[in-house]
């Protein structure tokens, strides 16, 4: 098991390397000058040369993301050009309001998934599995965007129960209180919809299969209750929904610019689409590098999860 997880982890270190390329390089092939966000079009040649090399953009650029790597790894991030405060902590505040709002979406999408989606792959062709698929397209097909401007015209506008964007009072933290939980409601709601669609049709698929197999044909011959047979099918069922959930998870947590910015939610989806629009490289650098990172440490973690669930995945 050492051995299998320490081979995993060195896998980790050239994807990650990998993408701390092609994150500098990306941000540098986009159109547009950094420098243009803080000088004003009138500026000075000579102003505009201090400022990069400030900002060490007078160096080549190998040499530019060298120096970038060597600080990154010590969890220096750089100086947002927009704001002038450092790009990690920019991140981390995002973060944690994103992290807020992915855990009920987590908890709503997984839930809701694991239930549909079993009971439409134990049920199947029953009226149970048609709702359940049914469901399951709406949620997929649904432009999340526009369910969001949907629950904030019905819950803010009409009824007045929920507040339509921001994130509380004190926008600056995140409290678990009643002040703060209904401001993630709706954001929280809409960004689940698309993982239950995705995981609900994946668990059903994975179900249906596995109900097939002969050992639990034989099962079912011997009289097994339907609750014996269903532990069965979870126990080999989990290994390859893990690597489904996982990938919804980590979308979760990426946030989403489109919903974060309908919602108004101070997180990384809406920091990043600032990013952008502001042409501010470091901050647009940081955001990306650490949401890779977090899905690169999110999948190492399911695959250390599914070689524990099925010992077979670390024999091939």
């Amino acid at each position: 098991m050492f051995l299998y997880v320490l081979k995993r982890i060195l896998y980790s270190v050239p994807i990650i390397l990998g993408v701390s390329i092609l994150t500098f390089a990306l941000v540098f092939m986009a159109p547009g000058d950094p420098i243009s966000a803080i000088a004003p079009a009138d500026a000075p040649e000579e102003v505009v040369q201090a400022l990069k090399i400030s900002y060490g953009l007078d160096r080549p650029v190998p040499v530019q993301y060298l120096l970038w790597l060597k600080k990154a790894v010590t969890g220096d991030l750089g100086v947002s050009i927009a704001s002038g405060r450092p790009v990690l902590g920019e991140i981390l505040t995002a973060f944690s309001h994103t992290l807020s709002i992915a855990l009920i979406a987590s908890f709503l999408g997984v839930g809701l998934g694991f239930f549909l989606g079993g009971v439409a792959g134990f049920y199947q062709n029953s009226w149970l599995d048609r709702i359940a698929t049914f469901l399951s397209l709406i949620g997929i097909s649904v432009p999340h965007y526009w369910l969001g401007l949907v629950l904030t015209i019905v819950f803010s506008v009409w009824l007045g129960w929920l507040p339509s964007m921001g994130a509380g009072p004190d926008s600056g933290a995140f409290y678990w209180d009643f002040e703060h939980i209904k401001f993630m409601l709706l954001p929280a709601i809409t960004m689940a919809v698309i993982p239950t669609g995705i995981i609900t049709r994946s668990v059903k698929s994975i179900v249906a299969e596995i109900l097939a197999r002969e050992f639990l044909v034989s099962l079912r011959a011997r009289g097994l209750t339907d609750m014996t047979v269903l532990k069965h099918v979870i126990r080999n069922a989990l290994p390859m929904v893990l690597a489904v959930v996982g990938l919804q998870i980590g979308y979760l947590m990426g946030g989403s610019i489109l919903i974060e910015t309908v919602f108004s939610w101070p997180g990384t989806g809406f920091l990043l689409n600032i990013a952008i629009f502001q042409r501010d490289f470091p901050l647009l650098q940081g955001i990306v590098l650490i949401l890779c990172m977090f899905f690169v440490i999110l999948n190492l973690v399911i695959d250390i999860l599914q070689s524990i669930l099925d010992p077979r995945i670390m024999r091939s």
